[in-house]
């Protein structure tokens, strides 16, 4: 379900109704879980889940588990790619066009951050390049040198293939 071509569809999804389609298609589908509420869990949720267990520890959580668009919005500024005290050309969400996160797009974020991770970009990066996504502070454009080179980073291990 995380897949190369949800990726592609992400990717393209500004210039192209057909990755548009794909992605919305996508993401209704049903993975075969049951949450604790009951429902049926969507490739959504599912997205929104790991997006929260791996980036969201300390926001308010109010839709836990899954993450909502405050959760990603409050986030989505502290990632970036490579390694600790990188310019602001490689945060992440500057980097794929998202001026701002807000509900049409929260969830699309979210989508690209974990398909990248798992198979795309970031994934080839990391496995040849050692470049990794890395989770700064919250404001980490106005964080001194000495500060981004200070941080603590903990290595995440999505393992296995598909999350």
């Amino acid at each position: 379900m995380i897949n190369r071509k949800l990726y592609d569809a992400l990717i393209d999804f500004e210039e192209n109704d057909g990755a548009q389609d794909y992605y919305y298609k996508s993401m209704e589908e049903l993975t075969g879980k049951i949450a604790k509420d009951g429902h049926e869990e969507t490739l959504r949720d599912k997205i929104l889940r790991v997006y929260a267990m791996l980036f969201c520890e300390d926001t308010p959580m109010e839709n836990a588990p899954y993450a909502n668009v405050d959760d990603v919005a409050d986030t989505a500024d502290r990632l970036y790619i490579g390694s600790v005290g990188y310019d602001s050309e490689h945060w992440y969400r500057m980097k794929h066009h998202f001026p701002v996160i807000d509900e049409d797009n929260f969830d699309r974020f979210a989508a690209l951050v974990i398909t990248d991770l798992n198979c795309g970009m970031l994934h080839e990066m990391a496995v040849n390049e050692g470049k990794t996504l890395v989770v700064g502070e919250a404001s980490p454009l106005n964080m001194t040198r000495e500060q981004r080179l200070n941080q603590k980073t903990q290595t995440v291990s999505l393992g296995g293939g598909d999350i």
